[in-house]
């Protein structure tokens, strides 16, 4: 989503690179870059006015003139005052101390409430708790049902004791209030410790929703109240979450559909103007797209400096740590790197969630911004067909792969020859790789991995025997050659085995396995 407002801040930070000093021509050029950029982003203009202030303010202070590196100084100014914007905190549910947590969502209609209860319903599951969803939305058409199915799929009980409507001609007959207070008094009879109550939204603020909103806040006198909007709105964004925080008072905001294609500006001004915390993101359709709301890893995508926190966060969740440390001990035996334990490593990653997603979480990913989107999330696909074609020995040794092997297993998984082609000639580049790196060589420009052995000597290595350099004289090089081989004759004699006349040949003498010996015709 902030794509564009990212491409725009790191163009304004090129321009400052390589100068030793800023002066006061270069900061407003910069700052009035900037206040561009979060218009352009549809962030709100009273926000726009004060961090634009406050990072002039500390770019014409001290603080940068002192500054070893004033451009990047600048740069660590505008994340500071970034994260602010955004809350400053990563703020957490507030769990009751007895009794169930009570959590009230509130929001338009077409904000995506009902599917953010079933996400925040499984992630409260994932981390040990038993929430249970009250549907409390009895006038949009079907939106109990849509609740009975987000809970079913999120492995969440539901409690829908009406109906509510089916179509927009039915009449809304059902007491939501009434509704919400039995679904609280049915989780303290079924101990659960978490109660989620969807409650109705409309196409717009109005009276009679803010009065139904509020009377079931009195009712079931909620720990959390949040507000789901929806990134996309632009300007009127604010708009409506100042009207909701007059008219519920909301205690935090989860952002929806921060997937999409708009400029963002609902993110970076709803926090700044309510003061009221962002505390969730919904980033997808999936009932795992949902991450609590860092400020400082958002300034940090929004900067382009990436988000590897949040990418080891979701490794360490969905990494099998008993494959991880099978291929460690495989690693360190430096037995071979096979197809299958090629196939393992893909489930892996693709048990992390979208490969898009992940490499736009690296330091620098706007700069190849357009070739991830163009990446296909189905070549994955297609790779694990093509591997589940071979055979458990073909995917063990895969130099026995012929012509016709290739043939049948393009057969089976759908693709071309060419393609079985591409990836046997890549695994095989991996293999190199792997095996080189186990044994201490490092990658090719890199060093040796320490403590897994010291590798060869590299071309260019101090410690590298040097080659004399031949004469440029043809009589002086002949020479020169012949003396070389008249030097390796003398110590290798004619016929000897290993270097040494067959009489005093000594096995022991060689650093053989135990017992080896014997086949050698040794004592």
């Amino acid at each position: 989503m902030f794509n564009s407002l990212s491409d725009r801040l790191t163009a304004t930070f090129k321009n400052l690179r390589g100068k030793g000093r800023l002066t006061e021509a270069d900061v407003d050029a910069t700052v009035r870059e900037i206040r561009r950029a979060l218009l352009d982003a549809d962030v709100a203009v009273p926000v726009v006015r004060e961090f634009t202030g406050r990072i002039r303010e500390r770019a014409l202070g001290a603080e940068v003139s002192a500054a070893l590196n004033p451009s990047q100084q600048i740069v660590k100014i505008v994340n500071e005052e970034l994260q602010e914007i955004l809350g400053g905190e990563t703020r957490r549910i507030r769990l009751a101390k007895t009794g169930p947590t009570i959590i009230m969502l509130a929001g338009l209609q077409g904000a995506g409430k009902t599917t953010l209860a079933g996400k925040l319903a499984k992630w409260l599951k994932a981390q040990g708790h038993s929430p249970v969803l009250v549907a409390a939305d009895l006038q949009r058409p079907n939106a109990v049902t849509q609740l009975q199915i987000v809970g079913e799929r999120a492995g969440v009980p539901v409690f829908a004791p009406h109906p509510g409507t089916t179509s927009d001609l039915d009449v809304p007959t059902g007491d939501p209030v009434a509704v919400a207070s039995a679904g609280v008094d049915e989780a303290r009879q079924k101990l659960h410790d978490v109660v989620i109550v969807d409650t109705a939204g409309r196409l717009g603020v109005d009276a009679e929703m803010m009065d139904q909103a509020r009377r079931i806040r009195q009712a079931i006198i909620p720990n959390e109240v949040l507000f789901v909007i929806d990134s996309m709105i632009g300007q009127d964004a604010v708009n409506t979450a100042v009207a909701f925080d007059e008219g519920v008072n909301f205690t935090g905001v989860v952002l929806s559909k921060l997937d999409g294609d708009a400029r963002g500006g609902a993110a970076l001004s709803v926090a700044s103007v309510t003061g009221k915390p962002v505390m969730f993101a919904s980033t997808g359709e999936g009932l795992d797209d949902f991450e609590l709301f860092h400020p400082d890893r958002m300034a940090s995508r929004i900067l382009d400096m990436g988000d590897v926190l949040t990418l080891i966060e979701q490794a360490e969740k969905n990494w099998d740590k008993d494959e991880a440390a099978r291929m460690a001990k495989k690693f360190a035996d430096q037995e071979d790197f096979t197809l299958d334990d090629f196939l393992a490593q893909m489930q892996q990653i693709r048990n992390m969630g979208s490969m898009k997603k992940m490499l736009m979480m690296m330091p620098g990913a706007q700069n190849i911004r357009q070739q991830l989107e163009q990446f296909d999330e189905r070549e994955i696909d297609r790779v694990e067909a093509i591997v589940r074609s071979m055979t458990p020995h073909e995917r063990l040794a895969p130099k026995i792969i012929n012509g016709s092997r290739r043939a049948r297993i393009a057969r089976g998984s759908g693709v071309h020859v060419s393609e079985v082609n591409g990836l046997l000639e890549r695994f095989a580049q991996a293999q190199k790789m792997m095996k080189k790196l186990a044994q201490g060589g490092g990658m090719p420009g890199m060093p040796g991995m320490p403590g897994l052995g010291g590798g060869g000597s590299r071309k260019g290595s101090k410690n590298a025997p040097k080659k004399k350099a031949r004469s440029g004289n043809p009589a002086k090089a002949a020479q020169e050659l012949r003396d070389a081989e008249n030097k390796r004759a003398k110590a290798v004699p004619t016929g000897a085995a290993f270097g040494q006349a067959g009489g005093d040949f000594d096995p022991s003498q060689l650093n053989l396995p135990k017992g080896f010996d014997k086949f050698l015709g040794g004592k």
